[in-house]
């Protein structure tokens, strides 16, 4: 059965360990194993015709991936571009760390589908529906909410993947997603144990996985654009 996404209407400081923290998970990580290229913002339009439909197979769960990685990358280039009012630098730097980490990511996807099929999902464009971009809680609630969904797909979507070289890469990618989360959860609740709190982390110690129908559920509200998925495609 195919489903349609249609969305077309629609004061704490982070310490230098915890920066570093992230950093260890960073841009190293994945572009150790990567060959990542057509990074430049000015080279990254594609024509939009029809509605794009992910497709099936690896290159379904890829464009998939492609997809969340637009919108994570979207949202913290309007952060890092506008950061609201006050904001400390420590803060600052996480969220330009982060940004630079999202854009590698979405980037990496970009080159890995246009060097295996003609069938790339378009750049796409966003709403950000009730976020208050000069609001720091607003910004991070956003972000921990995009964060944590990130995780839970890449989660979610692993065991559909074939070719072992796009599972290992998914795994470097996941960790570094999930150092994103635990920095931004820290920065909410700091000194508490809410970077790994039981909403995230199950009673065997595990992250939450979530299959993409639910994933499309959770952040389909971001998606401007509209694109389609067969369900036993991705899920």
């Amino acid at each position: 059965m195919e489903k349609t996404i249609n969305v077309s209407n629609r004061g704490a400081t982070l310490d230098t360990s915890r920066r570093n923290f992230l950093k260890l998970g960073g841009v190293g990580l994945i572009v150790a194993g990567l060959t990542v290229a057509g990074c430049r913002e000015d080279n990254y339009d594609f024509p939009v015709s029809d509605v794009f439909d992910l497709g099936t197979g690896d290159v379904g769960i890829l464009n998939y991936a492609y997809a969340l990685e637009q919108l994570e990358a979207d949202f913290y280039t309007k952060v890092v571009n506008n950061f609201y009012s006050g904001i400390s630098m420590e803060e600052k730097q996480l969220f330009t760390d982060i940004y630079h980490h999202e854009v590698i990511h979405r980037d990496f996807f970009k080159a890995a589908l246009t060097g295996v099929t003609p069938k790339v999902l378009p750049k796409l464009e966003f709403k950000y529906d009730g976020v208050d971009f000069n609001s720091r809680n607003s910004i991070l609630a956003t972000a921990k909410a995009l964060e944590d969904t990130g995780v839970a797909a890449y989660n979610g979507a692993g065991k559909y993947i074939t070719n072992l070289d796009y599972l290992v890469i998914a795994g470097k990618i996941v960790s570094v997603e999930a150092r994103h989360a635990a920095a931004i959860r820290n920065i909410i609740s700091p000194g508490s144990a809410a970077f790994s709190g039981d909403d995230v982390i199950d009673a065997n110690g595990l992250d939450v996985a979530k299959e993409p129908k639910e994933i499309v559920a959770a952040a389909g509200g971001f998606f401007k654009t509209a694109f389609t998925w067969k369900e036993q495609g991705i899920g």
